[in-house]
């Protein structure tokens, strides 16, 4: 079905507006998904807070300008969603690699963060990333092992003293 130009003007600025926020975007070629394929992507997105559109390339182009995102405009070529991760940076990816492992016609063609594009050889890396709740439970067990080890050492220079004095 054919936009008019308020339609066109409409999915630009929506576009925009999610990319404006965005942490990480990844465009990835669909062709030769079923439509159901593609719904329970979109529903799958929806869980983990991705920004799921398939958008023309000339309006994802006019989009991503002016964002961190502009890194990609040469890239945009061929039918291509793109999901702009929300909530954590590794989310977009996450969602297409997990997704790509069983469907095959899903094909990487673009990763972005950081207003730096990147070739489909880092989405691995990029969904690797952990979330922000993984990565503060990471610091404070890095932070806890120290306090242990100090709580350790003075409980055994207490004994010490203590058989000492007895």
């Amino acid at each position: 079905m054919a936009l008019n130009l308020d339609s066109k003007k409409v999915v630009v600025e929506e576009v925009a507006e999610y990319a404006a926020k965005a942490h990480s975007a990844v465009a990835a070629e669909y062709r030769g998904l079923t439509v159901t394929e593609l719904t329970q992507l979109r529903k799958t997105a929806r869980e983990t807070g991705v920004y799921l559109r398939v958008v023309k390339n000339t309006l994802a182009k006019r989009a991503v300008a002016g964002t961190e995102f502009e890194c990609m405009q040469e890239g945009l070529v061929g039918p291509l969603l793109l999901a702009f991760s929300m909530e954590d940076p590794g989310a977009a990816a996450r969602l297409i690699n997990d997704f790509a492992k069983t469907h095959d016609k899903l094909i990487t063609k673009i990763v972005a963060v950081g207003g730096q594009a990147y070739g489909a050889s880092e989405l691995k890396r990029l969904a690797s990333m952990p979330t922000r709740d993984q990565a503060i439970s990471m610091l404070m067990s890095v932070m806890k092992a120290p306090v242990g080890k100090l709580a350790r050492t003075l409980a055994a220079i207490r004994d010490q003293k203590q058989e000492a004095a007895a």
